[in-house]
């Protein structure tokens, strides 16, 4: 007959078990035939991993004895494959992806339904390889529950640092647009503003409700279904209030901006990243060094538009000119801002171009003029600093998390390896190997 007092006694004993158990550490030892510690140095050969509790403790040279570790410990055997951090875009849109059917999806799915959709194209990104990305511009509730989700081992996907809605002026890039007055009306964004004050309100409104960045329009945008252009909208000091706001409550600033006269003002305004940059100027290009800001150049984006401009008939006219105009310059106004020293950020846009496909990004920096070795640290050690995530990301240095990639071969040697990751560890647990 159970009392009270051995029925408690009994479930501190579960508990005492239970702490137990989790006090016990999950350790996993990898064999890596060639370890990149650190992009931009040297990949060492026939190197140990050991990962204790998600995160690195031991890096040895050689190929350790497995024997000297305890029983349950993990053995992964990657003693032919090239090993490196996880790879991070700095811009996504996990809820959809550029298509036909992209307004019939906004009236027919529910927001259930765009956080399923949103888990679907997480977990592409991740088997690609990305462990880390940036999210700038969704609906936010989804995308910030998407974010917890994640965070708290609910549902498997990369770390998700997330904008939210965009703070944007109305009727400029990052406002609804394209659809009758009534619709534009039920989804404009609380974050939409005019003037500075107002933009002020909008920035304490996204982080008030989740934003782990704020995400701002400073010029025009190509998907923009109205002929608005691509030059600057939001005013100077609407930026500077934006920026300033920010920064007040420890949030960074990315800023859409096409045209050199909206780059260069939110330059000015002290923002920590340019999104896309096309037609960055000598001005420019002073302010990203003066500022320290990043570039985060997005060229599938451009290569995604122009091919669908060209080659399907979906697009509005306004679009299908900004896009060929706009996506046919990038290319060229990258390779003037990476070889003037411009910080670079990897980033891919990917929702305008399809999930599970950011490596490609990788190629058209390549074939832009951009060095393997400076494309691997644009994906690991500078998206880790823009993000303010240098500490516990990167790199695969003791005491960071273990967000661990392989492939086959050294994109060192051929970039294209990047395109097929074969092995994907996020924070210690293995989510995918072939």
């Amino acid at each position: 007959m159970f009392t009270l007092k051995s029925s408690i006694s009994t479930i501190a004993l579960v508990v005492s078990a239970a702490l137990s158990q989790s006090a016990l550490a999950a350790t996993t030892v990898i064999h890596a035939g060639e370890l990149l510690v650190s992009a931009g140095k040297t990949p060492l050969k026939q190197q140990t991993l050991v990962i204790t509790d998600g995160k690195i403790t031991e890096l040895k040279s050689g190929f350790v004895d497995v024997n000297r570790f305890e029983n349950d410990t993990t053995f992964i055997d990657l003693s032919s494959s090239f090993v490196m951090a996880g790879l991070m875009d700095m811009h996504v849109h996990l809820q959809g992806e550029l298509g036909p059917k992209n307004d019939s999806e906004m009236v027919n799915l529910s927001d259930a339904d765009t956080l399923m959709k949103s888990a679907y194209f997480a977990h592409k990104t991740l088997m690609a390889g990305f462990t880390t990305v940036r999210d700038l511009g969704s609906s936010a509730e989804q995308i910030f529950a998407l974010r917890d989700g994640v965070k708290r081992g609910w549902i498997t996907g990369p770390t998700i640092i997330a904008a939210g809605s965009s703070v944007a002026v109305t009727g400029g890039h990052g406002d609804v647009d394209g659809m009758a007055p009534d619709l534009m009306e039920l989804h404009t964004a609380k974050t939409v503003c005019d003037g500075p004050y107002d933009c002020r309100r909008a920035t304490r409104h996204a982080i008030k409700f989740g934003a782990d960045v704020i995400k701002i329009t400073s010029t025009g945008g190509v998907l923009s279904d109205t002929d608005t252009g691509t030059g600057q909208q939001m005013a100077d000091d609407e930026l500077k209030e934006v920026v300033d706001t920010a920064h007040a409550l420890g949030r960074k600033v990315a800023s859409h901006a096409h045209a050199a006269a909206g780059i260069n003002a939110a330059l000015r305004a002290g923002v920590d990243s340019i999104e896309h940059g096309s037609y960055a100027d000598k001005e420019s290009i002073k302010l990203f060094k003066k500022g320290g800001a990043y570039l985060v150049p997005t060229l599938m984006a451009g290569d995604t538009v122009v091919n669908m401009a060209k080659n399907t008939d979906f697009m509005s006219p306004a679009i299908r000119a900004k896009a060929i105009r706009v996506g046919g310059d990038m290319i060229e106004n990258f390779k003037r801002s990476y070889k003037a020293g411009v910080k670079i950020a990897y980033g891919t846009d990917s929702g305008v171009s399809k999930h599970g496909y950011n490596a490609r990004e990788a190629q058209l920096m390549f074939e832009a003029g951009m060095s393997p070795q400076d494309i691997l640290v644009s994906a690991t050690i500078n998206g880790a600093d823009l993000i303010g995530k240098s500490k516990s990301l990167g790199t695969l240095e003791v005491g960071k998390v273990a967000d661990i990639i392989a492939m086959h071969a050294s994109p060192l040697n051929d970039i294209n390896e990047l395109l097929d990751v074969d092995f994907v560890m996020k924070g210690g647990k293995v989510v995918k190997q072939k």
